[in-house]
């Protein structure tokens, strides 16, 4: 198991990053709603924002499949590959969503826990 470093997920680390998801969220729901095409690069980037996070948080260069991180929630891998796979349907902005809530959540555990 790949587990976090406590000091890259303080309140304020996973706030700032949860804001920037923020901002990204918006831009990807307005391109769904007005079915514009950009919405695949807006959430290949919001994706790559969601792994650089874990990486960071888990002192790892690349992220493992076979791995197991702490900071994923259930099936955390999985759903991310899902979407990976395919970034412009609706479905997988919402999933990206919960990864997003989730894995907030869980920073929050993991900091009380450790």
């Amino acid at each position: 198991m790949i587990v976090v470093r406590t000091e890259r997920i303080s309140k304020e680390a996973v706030d700032a990053w949860f804001a920037m998801w923020q901002l990204q969220q918006q831009a990807i729901h307005e391109a769904h709603s007005k079915r514009d095409k950009t919405v695949k690069k807006l959430m290949e980037q919001a994706i790559a924002h969601y792994e650089q996070f874990v990486l960071a948080a888990s002192d790892v260069a690349t992220l493992d499949i076979a791995e197991t991180y702490e900071l994923f929630p259930i099936n955390g891998m999985e759903r991310l590959q899902f979407v990976k796979m395919r970034p412009g349907q609706y479905a997988c902005y919402r999933q990206l969503d919960e990864l997003f809530i989730e894995t907030k959540k869980r920073c929050a555990r993991l900091r009380l826990k450790k």
